[in-house]
């Protein structure tokens, strides 16, 4: 049925793009402030250690 190969090239594209919004919702939200909060106590305890 070549009539439904539309649909079939539309739901994958809608589920790329709800797949690729999600990751970056979640990397955006959740990890990368940990990192940054990571970055930011290494930065401080080299400058604590490096007063001394």
């Amino acid at each position: 049925m070549p009539q439904l190969i539309p649909f079939y090239f539309l739901n994958q594209i809608v589920f790329t793009f709800v797949t690729l919004f999600l990751v970056v919702y979640l990397l955006s939200k959740y990890f990368l402030p940990l990192f940054t909060y990571l970055q930011v106590i290494r930065n401080y305890i080299t400058k604590l250690s490096n007063n001394k």
